[in-house]
């Protein structure tokens, strides 16, 4: 599928991070671009930035996702791109001792649920609710394609870390239920492909001190750095673009395989 301005895309996530550079690369190929993310301050400005539209917008709550998309559609008509980037990453044992008493408690169930929430639940229920509007289009390929759906996972669903249980398991789903919504979605000329970042350089690891990113951009074989936002958005864009690549989920981590800690 060509990216033109003919063409419109949700990203959510959009505010920041890989989203923002994805929505950011869209943007510079004409494509009529809405950024759903809840960080409103970011998104608008990024918004602005790119021409594009800013929608507030909570994965795990039905409504917020339907207005969202009600608004994107609104204004650029249905999205034939849709980009999941929005996701959370909460660390934490499942056997930790508390610092105070050294007592030994379980992980927050609390926790291991929003991750779940968000990360799992939340791409699908974006999925499932743009592919409805997706679906009644025209086909716009040779192929019959109607449009293709990003999802980001993380190269935790294949070699978690220790304290990553909620974040691996999340991630793990979204791979995992490539395969099966890619056949589910075929007779409707929708294709979705999931990515699988290493290390890369995001809000996550803004904070972190310039020696312990060294530390572990030196764990990554080659290229032996963090990888950049902008070159999540060069295989996105491939994934839209190329269309045989469907119901796969690709590493995208420069030969990373994560230690157990």
């Amino acid at each position: 599928m060509k990216l033109d301005s003919s063409l419109s895309a949700i990203v959510t996530g959009g505010a920041s991070g890989l989203g923002e550079a994805t929505a950011r690369m869209l943007a510079a190929q004409g494509v009529k671009v809405a950024l759903l993310d809840l960080n409103a301050e970011r998104g608008e400005a990024v918004a602005s930035e790119i021409g594009g539209l800013f929608c507030s917008c909570d994965v795990t709550s039905d409504a917020s996702v339907e207005e969202a998309l009600a608004k994107a559609s609104a204004a650029h008509g249905v999205a034939r791109i849709v980009v999941n980037c929005a996701g959370i990453a909460p660390g934490r044992r499942v056997v930790s001792r508390k610092r105070d008493t050294g007592e030994l408690v379980a992980h927050d169930m609390a926790t291991f649920e929003k991750a779940v929430a968000i990360n799992l639940v939340g791409t699908f229920r974006v999925i499932a609710k743009a592919a409805v509007a997706l679906a009644a289009l025209e086909p716009v390929t040779a192929d019959g394609g109607r449009g293709v759906i990003v999802c980001t996972a993380s190269v935790a669903a294949e070699d978690g870390q220790i304290g990553q249980a909620a974040y691996a398991a999340s991630k793990a789903g979204v791979a995992g239920m490539t395969l099966p919504i890619a056949r589910d979605l075929a007779s409707l000329g929708i294709r979705i492909v999931t990515i699988m970042p290493g290390l890369f350089e995001t809000p996550m690891f803004a904070g972190l001190p310039e020696d312990a990113k060294a530390s572990l951009a030196v764990s990554v074989p080659h290229p032996s750095r963090l990888g950049k936002p902008e070159e999540y958005a060069a295989l996105a864009r491939s994934i839209i673009e190329n269309d045989m690549l469907n119901g796969t989920a690709i590493r995208l981590d420069g030969a990373l395989r994560m230690a157990p800690k």
